[in-house]
Formats: C-alpha cells, sequence, structure tokens
C-alpha cells in the first residue's frame, strides 16, 4: 500500500488566523486518514495558539521534512524562527510579518518542487504587508508562479457545488474588456481542461460566462463575446476542449450548480465568485492551476479582527488540504499511466 501523501501548510500571516486553523484541523484529526500534514513556519507561535486554545497538542520543532512523522496529537513544523516572541501580536499587521510569510512559501515550494511533499496548501496572508517588505506581488499566485517558473497559470475555486477558473484575476473594472482578448480566453480554457484532470474528470464540460449582460444580445450591450471570446471558443474545440459558446452569466451558474457543466470561465473576479461565495463561504478551496505543482489554499483573508480570540473557522483549510490529498493522488494516478 502506497504512502499517505505528505501535504506542506504554510502558516499564513503569523499575526493573522492561519496559526489557529491549522491548529485546530491538526486537533480534530480529521485530515490524517488523507496526507501527512507539516506546517510550514514559526514553532514558537504555533506553541503560543495551542497554548491559549488549550488543546491536547505537541509542537515538535523540525530543521527538515526527513525529521517528520505527523500524526494524531501532534503538530510538526518545520521551524523557520522568523518570528520574534516579544513582538508577536494577533491582530497586528508588520512589515516583519510580511517578510516571513514569503519565506514560509518558498521553502514549502522548493519542498513540492523537489517532489518531498505531494502538494501545499496555504493559510492566508497579508498582500500590503507583503508587498511593504519588498516582496512585490499582488498575492500568492503571483509568487508562486514566479518561484516555479511557470508561464500560464490562473485562479480556480472549488465549493458549493461549483468549480469556476477566473480569466481575468485583480484588475479594476474599467480594465476588464480590454484584458478580454482571445489568447487569455483560450489560454483560461486550455487551464480548466488540464486542471480538471487533476480532479479526476478527463473531458470536462466547459461553461464559458460572458461579459456582458444577455451575451451582448446580439452586439447591443457590447461586443466582447463576438470578437475574443467565441473565437477562442472555436479554437478550443478544434484542440478537443468541451466548452460551451459565451452564455449569460445570470444563467450559467445555476445550470452548473445543476451538473451542466464541470466548470466555469468567469471573465472577472466578482463574476465568479460572488455566485461561490454565496453558496460556499467559509468553505470554498482556492486552487493555483498551472503550476507544476499541486496548490491549494482558503477562500478567505487574515481576518485580523478575529486573529487570537479563538473563534476562526477552519472549514475552508480542512476542504483545501484534503483537496490537495486529493488532487495529488489522481496526479500519481496519471504519472503512472504515463509512464
Amino acid at each position: 500500500m502506497e504512502k499517505i501523501p505528505f501535504i506542506a501548510i504554510t502558516m499564513g500571516d503569523p499575526a493573522g488566523i492561519g496559526p489557529e486553523i491549522i491548529a485546530k484541523i491538526l486537533d480534530t484529526g480529521e485530515v490524517f486518514p488523507f496526507c501527512r500534514p507539516v506546517i510550514v513556519g514559526d514553532a514558537g507561535v504555533m506553541k503560543k495558539i495551542i497554548a491559549e486554545l488549550n488543546l491536547s497538542l505537541s509542537v515538535r520543532a523540525l530543521s527538515s521534512l526527513s525529521e517528520a512523522d505527523p500524526g494524531p496529537g501532534r503538530a510538526d513544523v518545520i521551524d523557520l524562527r522568523n518570528v520574534n516572541p516579544e513582538k508577536h501580536a494577533w491582530g497586528r499587521p508588520s512589515v516583519p510579518s510580511g517578510k516571513a510569510v514569503v519565506e514560509y512559501v518558498r521553502r514549502a515550494v522548493d519542498l513540492a518542487m523537489r517532489g518531498e511533499v505531494s502538494a501545499l496548501t496555504t493559510a492566508p496572508i497579508n498582500k500590503e504587508m507583503m508587498n511593504a517588505a519588498g516582496h512585490n506581488y499582488s498575492g500568492h499566485t503571483e509568487l508562486l508562479a514566479e518561484l516555479t517558473g511557470a508561464k500560464h497559470f490562473g485562479m480556480m475555486f472549488v465549493g458549493g457545488g461549483l468549480r469556476l477558473i477566473l480569466a481575468t484575476i485583480h484588475h479594476a473594472m474599467k480594465d476588464v474588456p480590454r484584458l478580454i482578448t482571445k489568447d487569455r480566453i483560450l489560454t483560461t480554457l486550455r487551464l480548466a481542461h488540464r486542471a480538471l484532470a487533476y480532479c479526476g474528470i478527463d473531458k470536462p464540460r466547459i461553461g464559458v460566462a460572458a461579459l456582458n449582460p444577455h451575451a451582448g444580445e446580439g452586439g447591443l450591450f457590447g461586443s466582447e463575446e463576438w470578437d475574443h471570446i467565441l473565437p477562442a471558443v472555436l479554437e478550443a474545440r478544434a484542440e478537443g476542449i468541451d466548452a460551451s459558446d459565451p452564455l449569460p452569466a445570470d444563467t450559467l451558474f445555476y445550470r452548473a450548480r445543476n451538473n451542466q457543466f464541470d466548470i466555469v470561465v468567469a471573465m472577472y473576479h466578482d463574476q465568479g465568485l460572488g455566485p461561490l461565495k454565496m453558496l460556499a463561504f467559509g468553505n470554498a478551496v482556492n486552487v493555483t492551476v498551472g503550476l507544476p505543482i499541486i496548490r491549494t489554499s482558503v477562500d478567505h483573508g487574515t481576518a485580523f479582527d478575529i486573529a487570537g480570540k479563538g473563534c476562526a473557522d477552519p472549514a475552508s483549510l480542512l476542504a483545501a488540504v484534503k483537496l490537495a490529498a486529493r488532487m495529488s493522488g489522481h496526479r500519481n494516478d496519471d504519472q503512472k499511466e504515463a509512464a
């Protein structure tokens, strides 16, 4: 029988809810049938939150993955020791924390790229502090792409009976129409098709959202559908990708939720995440697609306002770790078939 996969969990911002939700999912033991979780972060911070929550977990500070032996009642931490315990305070973002989170991600990516862990799951970070520390990325996704050398990547979300991928991510609404190009949509369709193979779906049905109301109403409300989205769809179909014509977004998500599509391509951030978070707020999962490694994440932020108060909900992190384990299993199956 094959070994249960190692999953690296980055601690996220030391002042946020990341340490708390990690401690909670380890304390329940729900992840252990699926994976062997190893935290990449700061052992001192993990000891602090575990003591404050009065959890029955022992923390083991490790210098390398070779020392790890995760299991019920234990929190194994690859300890980077980059948090000053005297200055650490819940709910107080800082530049040192912004520096620390990048170091956690770098170590976890290195483990994944070397094949020492099967996937990584990330707790939330504060983008403002990361940039203030001199790391100029708009989020985890762009940092991960640079570290892995990925040229084409995207954000897929899973939850509430939906899967969706974003054609554009963090952009002002005024900039979205000019970013809706044939090449961008075609790349997103290819990413969606490839990503679902890691979810065990070999021939996914992709629903493509229109940008404009009523899919442009024959050009009355905009021409992006005819000029850019449909040409990309036609080229994707020629490659064997099952993609729909651009469909009005106000009905597409209903159809996808009722199993007419396996994934939706949304044209912009809130078009996709509005419906998904209505259905799965707090327990959806963010997946970075197009990387040479598997990465999942929570669908929420650092929640500094409740950090250290013991009331953070770990549901999204638990779902993210379980999905990472499932995806790594499908990926291993694909690699065996290829061999």
